[in-house]
């Protein structure tokens, strides 16, 4: 018996990276999965996006644990697109048990830029809100719902030197930090109906968002066109541990345990899975 066994999980942004880790995870220990994903660039993301052959990827692994899978190619910032694909998914499968709003862009240095800055929050937040609204009104007691943060939403970034100056990076840290208040006062409110709600943050993640030229020039902005071999030696600046960055499976590990029975009185949680960076940078508080 799997940690998960004869649940059903909706996953966005599950054509690759760690949505598609997290549902292969799950279908390992014993999860259906509804798997959406937009499946097409957005102009303002400087890096392309999954594609349609990704998804079906997706969905062989899925299958090859010998879990059940749906998929949809559906938009995050549509709400409606969302309700419609995890509607499939209840034809199929009857029910839900657990939401992973993963779907989410990194929009640094994204033109125009208070078009990448829409882009990034309609994404990453407004998008993050749709898959859990039209969720909720499918989950019952024991119901479980984790959306994907960001270390980059515990910086402090209360100042700036220089502010409008690439307002599609400052919005992926809005938007992570929006996401995470507004998970933590749902987890509030639906504790006495037996659903918890908790948020996972990684740090660095080895995905195409990392392995990106915008990505690169983040962390090398004194070359024009960084390469991977040029930015990689910065990703260890964000960790305590001596790693450039974590892997999917890191993350995919945590979900299954948040949504597991394991951890059925967990919830509110604002868990880090950081290789120390949070401590490298931060004092310890209550």
């Amino acid at each position: 018996m799997g940690r998960v066994e004869g649940k059903v999980a909706f996953v966005t942004g599950a054509a690759r990276g760690q949505g598609r880790s997290h549902a292969v995870r799950l279908a390992e220990e014993g999860a259906d999965i509804i798997a959406v994903d937009l499946c097409k660039d957005i102009p303002t993301i400087g890096y392309a996006l999954a594609r349609p052959e990704d998804l079906e990827e997706t969905a062989k692994l899925v299958e090859k644990t010998g879990r059940r899978i749906v998929t949809a190619q559906a938009d995050v910032r549509i709400a409606e697109q969302l309700r419609t694909a995890l509607e499939q998914g209840l034809a199929e499968f009857g029910k839900l048990d657990i939401v992973i709003a993963q779907a989410g862009v990194a929009g640094m240095k994204g033109e125009p830029q208070v078009d990448a800055w829409c882009d990034v929050i309609n994404t990453n937040l407004v998008g993050t809100i749709n898959a859990i609204q039209v969720a909720l009104p499918h989950l019952n007691e024991g119901g479980v719902i984790i959306a994907t943060g960001s270390t980059a939403a515990l910086m402090d970034i209360s100042k700036t030197d220089n502010p409008g100056k690439d307002l599609g990076g400052a919005a992926y840290m809005h938007s992570k930090r929006a996401l995470a208040h507004y998970v933590n006062d749902l987890g509030t409110h639906l504790a006495p109906r037996g659903i918890r709600a908790n948020v996972v943050h990684p740090t660095n993640c080895d995905t195409d968002m990392l392995q990106s030229e915008p990505m690169y020039r983040s962390f090398r902005p004194d070359l024009e066109h960084p390469t991977r071999a040029d930015a990689e030696p910065g990703f260890a600046v964000q960790q305590a541990m001596k790693i450039p960055f974590i892997e999917p499976i890191d993350i995919s590990n945590a979900i299954v345990f948040l949504v597991s029975d394991e951890a059925r009185y967990i919830t509110g949680m604002q868990l880090r899975v950081d290789g120390g960076g949070y401590l490298k940078w931060y004092d310890y508080h209550i």
